[in-house]
């Protein structure tokens, strides 16, 4: 199959992938984007978004997506399903194989690929997904206001995730499965404190319950042993046991930290490599919103133009 020439490519969706479509696209450098697994990114699963500027009401997540892909393909971006299976950014320009087998030869590259939250399996994860389950309080924190909530997960963000709840919720459970949590002293001093969260120590969600959303969980607790299954009741259940930065097919190329995410320079979107961009969750292990998601994708595209600029590859 005969390769294809392109002066930006945009792997991954999502708010920092059409953003960059969007800057690249006005900027004329008639960028390629491939959507990816999850075309829109995680905001396809959420309901609604109400701290995304510009939306007064909320917007739904999809919809919100859907208006972002418009708006990159209103400036000619050639955006097309598919994932990008393997990666050769020894040199310029930069070869990306698609899964349709088609390769791509890119003078620059934003990856925008996104992390994954990770999950503890259950069935009913996905049965209740957007009806109670969250793997974000930050973004859905706000609608279980004097609520009862459930967080899993025993580290620092787990903690966080309970203190951030615990300023909105009238009640936040932490579901941990050893006897102890693995977070730094401050965080499990803060939370041990917080008079709102109750921490179950071994404890496993097993399962979730409920007629048209969350309604309780099923746990299951270690007695020494003995093993006591019981129910509590809650109106929203929150995963906070890590995500996955979606980088293995870059990772033999430009740096990253022990969990995966892509590390750049300070303050910008720029890998150790030329050319090359990382913007949104994948590099962002931190703040993970759709708005910070967004702004780096604006500064890859600009940095992608300025490197083109410099480099006599713009025209």
């Amino acid at each position: 199959m005969e390769n294809e020439k392109t002066k930006c490519l945009i792997i991954g969706s999502g708010p920092a992938g059409y953003t960059a479509a969007i800057y690249a696209g006005r900027a004329n450098l008639s960028p390629i984007l491939y959507e990816g697994l999850q075309p829109g990114g995680q905001l396809t699963i959420t309901t609604d978004v109400e701290n995304f500027p510009g939306y007064p009401q909320g917007v739904g997540g999809p919809a919100l997506m859907d208006d972002l892909r418009a708006q990159a393909a209103r400036f000619g971006c050639d955006i097309r399903a598919g994932i990008a299976v393997a990666a050769d950014l020894g040199k310029r320009p930069y070869r990306i194989t698609a899964d349709d087998g088609k390769t791509i030869e890119a003078e620059t590259l934003i990856i925008a690929t996104g992390a994954t939250a990770k999950y503890l399996g259950l069935e009913d994860e996905q049965k209740y997904a957007g009806m109670g389950v969250s793997a974000c309080a930050t973004c859905d924190g706000f609608f279980y206001r004097n609520k009862t909530v459930a967080v899993v997960g025993g580290g620092d963000t787990a903690c966080e995730e309970a203190l951030y709840l615990a300023g909105l919720a009238k009640k936040v459970y932490l579901v941990v499965r050893k006897d102890y949590l693995r977070a730094s002293k401050i965080m499990q001093q803060r939370v041990m404190e917080n008079e709102r969260i109750t921490v179950l120590f071994k404890h496993n969600a097993v399962g979730l319950y409920g007629e048209n959303g969350v309604e309780g969980m099923h746990l299951l607790e270690d007695k020494g042993g003995e093993e006591h299954r019981y129910d509590l009741p809650i109106d929203g259940f929150f995963l906070a046991i890590g995500h996955k930065p979606n980088s293995d097919i870059f990772a033999p190329y430009v740096e990253t930290d022990k969990t995966g995410y892509i590390i750049t320079e300070p303050g910008t979107p720029k890998t150790r490599i030329p050319g090359v961009f990382a913007a949104g969750d994948v590099a962002d292990p931190v703040y993970r919103q759709a708005i910070t998601a967004a702004a780096s994708g604006c500064k890859a595209a600009i940095e992608a133009e300025r490197f083109l600029s410099e480099t006599g590859s713009l025209h």
